[in-house]
């Protein structure tokens, strides 16, 4: 297989909420690979400093745009504008995220909403806008971000691994419908990654870090830059006869009994 099979000049990708974390973790490896990458995201000026950093990685025309992924419209007009902008939508990656850390008792209907409409109903709005016009060009690439959770239960996270599952069952769901239009949809999984919000989670929950390292056997928690090369193997040419997957990246923590 040549490298030609991974190069994504010419293409353009929307990453949502791709200014941190994972998120700008999978921008960078795009933009490293060719793409022009959109950071769709809330927060401007957080936007702005990652396609400042997108900008050192390669001389594509990078850019952001505002977006509450967890309303459908605002969705449907991200998609819009990027095509506007950029003529087209080659790969769309689903990954804005959001956790509430509270055990199932304590979680409240707002609690529960607010996790369930950033996570699953984001990702599904997300995908649905960006549909026709990967259908009127003849393809695309959605990659969906689950999660461990999407496996295990999490008892100081009810609500997120129940958005998570979620994804996963949505993502297989949209690779079966839209296969024929040429749109190959898969998930990644992230184990422990060291981010702004799993270090939340670290200083919450008591013997978290030991208990990470213990189980996996990279012997490490993951960090954004780990997922760089999945997202370019999901966005290219390359994984074409690849669709409906749901693929750890976890450093073996999910494969270890331990």
């Amino acid at each position: 297989m040549s490298a030609s099979m991974f190069d994504l000049a010419g293409r353009v990708a929307i990453v949502t909420g791709g200014n941190g974390g994972i998120g700008l973790g999978i921008a960078e490896g795009l933009a490293s690979a060719g793409a022009t990458v959109v950071v769709a995201a809330r927060d401007t000026d957080k936007s702005l400093s990652a396609v400042e950093r997108l900008s050192r990685v390669s001389s594509a025309r990078h850019s952001h745009v505002q977006v509450d992924v967890a309303d459908e419209a605002s969705c449907r007009a991200m998609s819009q504008s990027v095509v506007d902008a950029h003529g087209r939508i080659d790969i769309l990656v689903a990954n804005a995220g959001i956790t509430v850390r509270k055990a199932p008792e304590d979680l409240t209907p707002g609690d529960w909403s607010k996790v369930l409409s950033v996570n699953l109903d984001g990702t599904f709005f997300a995908a649905q806008a960006v549909f026709p016009f990967m259908k009127q060009q003849g393809g695309g690439k959605v990659i969906t971000v689950g999660s461990m959770a999407s496996l295990f239960g999490l008892p100081f996270a009810a609500a997120y691994a129940a958005a998570k599952g979620g994804v996963v069952q949505l993502t297989r769901s949209l690779a079966t419908a839209w296969a024929a239009d040429n749109i190959q949809c898969n998930a990644i999984l992230p184990g422990w990654i060291d981010t702004d919000l799993t270090s939340a989670a670290r200083s919450q929950v008591e013997g978290l870090h030991e208990r990470v390292v213990g189980r996996t056997p990279a012997g490490r928690w993951g960090r954004p830059d780990d997922f760089a090369g999945v997202a370019v193997f999901l966005a290219s040419r390359a994984s074409d006869f690849v669709t409906g997957t749901a693929l750890p990246v976890d450093g073996g923590y999910s494969v270890n009994a331990g």
